[in-house]
């Protein structure tokens, strides 16, 4: 987790595990981020191996592909292999981008 909190400090952008406090949300650029799952590796009937999943969620009122091209020249800084999706929230007038991937626990 201490990985992590760096990696997203270096981001420089305000974020929050999984939401921020109601009233309190930055204006957007934010980041939330979230460890939704695991996909340990178990060796003798036990875990050997923790690995977490994650997920960065940038928060843009537009499109801004150089943000984007910065956050992810910190994933790629950190050796850091990741998928990327967009979508966009019409109730919230953000664009998500999500960065999925796997880091060791």
């Amino acid at each position: 987790m201490d990985r992590l909190l760096q990696i997203l400090s270096e981001m420089a952008l305000p974020f929050a595990y999984d939401h921020f406090a109601e009233g309190e949300s930055p204006n957007p650029p934010f980041i939330c981020y979230l460890l939704p799952g695991s996909d340990n590796f178990s060796a003798d009937g036990r875990v050997y191996y923790k690995v977490s999943e994650v997920h960065i969620e940038l928060y843009c009122d537009s499109k801004d592909p150089a943000l984007e091209a910065t956050l992810e020249a910190v994933l790629d800084e950190h050796g850091i292999f990741y998928n990327k999706t967009e979508v966009w929230i019409e109730s919230e007038k953000l664009y998500e981008v999500l960065y999925t991937f796997e880091m060791e626990v």
